[in-house]
């Protein structure tokens, strides 16, 4: 096909462009400029044979090696043939006439299957089935198997129950004594100026001793949480989770911050206190510019403590500081800025998705310049991880992995 066919009358470019949609459906973060750049790419290279042509696309649209093989299922489902949807709305019908159990597909093969079914119009009416009652007394639960997966290998509907749990999510720490005191109905400390106060109403006889205990503090959160390429998959889910910890503000914590950076740090405080967590997420997208770019980790902390680090940080703050830690620039602004918001807060938690691997170890140039200075490390790459992140509040997990990392430095 020549690059006529890219023309305002030919239907190629309609073409990617649902395709384009058919892969962010399927979890492949995919933006506007990057469906222009493809379309630009094969009026360039042009459309001569299928294998230019998947290399193309590929080039254009895939960012990371883990999005491969779901871009090479959607591109074989969708540019097989124009009928292949209806082909394959049949193909996922219930088949009682075989009693052979179907195989169950891969993670990206479901997520592809998912994206390009989604919004294909109308389902056929399913035929009806017998009910059939399984005794699920050994059976694993869902929600026992759905926390210990990981966010990446996740499917469209497997995700969206995690954003349902993750919103029900609340962290209970121990809070911290202040100096403010509250009277209670038993204590070890006399509340003197109450006791005198009642001893003037009854001629000057005491009769009882009020009691009196340190008010407990409840603490401010501050969430920075990278959105680079790196973590893409990841960002989403930990939007939701700082959604989640914003709901619960005046419980948990006193005040909830949150920041987003990649290229620049952007605050979203504002728009993450919305009540419906799809539209504080539409709302954050529009507020944020640099999604799926380069992490400047040192640049957004500079920004960070020069201009918000005495509005939102005091003695008693708790900062979550979600990034793979992979560093674009050099890393001795990176040192100095950590330093400094070290010395701001009570307690700062780095959350790292890398740590999911078995074998994971520092040794990119910005996780080790980073890791000496804070005082948990944890991962965050499913939610069995985000319900230990109250121990490592706590300071039972997260000390111990940054002590194994640090010796390994």
């Amino acid at each position: 096909m020549s690059t006529a066919a890219l023309d305002a009358g030919g239907r190629l470019p309609q073409n990617i462009i649902y395709f384009c949609r058919a892969l962010r459906r399927a979890g492949v973060p995919v933006g506007p400029a990057q469906v222009k750049d493809t379309i630009r790419a094969v009026q360039v290279v042009g459309f001569t044979n299928r294998a230019d042509f998947f290399v193309t696309l590929q080039a254009c649209l895939v960012t990371r090696v883990e999005h491969l093989q779901v871009f090479s299922q959607v591109f074989n489902m969708f540019w097989r043939d124009p009928e292949f949807l209806e082909n394959m709305m049949q193909m996922m019908l219930p088949m009682l006439e075989t009693q052979e159990l179907p195989k169950k597909p891969k993670d990206a093969e479901t997520r592809a299957a998912e994206a390009m079914t989604e919004g294909a119009g109308a389902e056929a009416p399913l035929a009806p089935v017998e009910e059939l009652v399984l005794d699920a007394q050994f059976s694993s639960s869902v929600a026992e198997r759905l926390g210990g997966m990981d966010f990446e290998q996740m499917s469209t509907a497997e995700m969206r129950d995690a954003e349902k749990a993750i919103a029900c999510m609340r962290l209970d720490l121990p809070k911290r004594a202040s100096r403010r005191s509250r009277q209670v109905p038993w204590g070890h400390k006399v509340d003197a100026r109450a006791s005198f106060r009642a001893a003037r109403r009854t001629g000057g006889e005491i009769l009882q001793l009020p009691k009196v205990a340190p008010r407990p503090k409840v603490p401010n959160l501050v969430v920075l949480t990278d959105i680079s390429g790196s973590m893409s998959t990841y960002s989403r889910m930990m939007l939701h989770f700082i959604h989640a910890m914003t709901r619960s503000k005046g419980r948990d914590w006193a005040e909830v911050h949150a920041f987003t950076f990649g290229t620049r740090l952007t605050n979203i405080t504002r728009q993450v206190t919305q009540k419906d967590p799809d539209a504080a997420l539409k709302a954050i997208g529009g507020q944020v510019q640099d999604w799926d770019g380069g992490t400047q980790i040192g640049e957004s902390l500079k920004v960070f403590n020069q201009d918000w680090s005495r509005r939102v940080l005091n003695g008693d703050a708790v900062v979550l500081l979600i990034t793979d830690g992979l560093e674009c620039e050099d890393v001795t602004l990176l040192q100095g800025q950590m330093r400094r918001l070290r010395l701001s807060c009570r307690h700062l938690i780095w959350l790292n998705p890398l740590l999911r691997f078995d074998g994971f170890e520092p040794l990119a140039a910005g996780i080790r310049t980073m890791l000496p200075f804070v005082d948990s490390f944890a991962a965050c790459h499913n939610l069995a991880s985000l319900h230990e992140l109250a121990e490592v509040l706590n300071g039972a997990n997260g000390a111990d992995m940054k002590r194994k990392m640090v010796a390994a430095l």
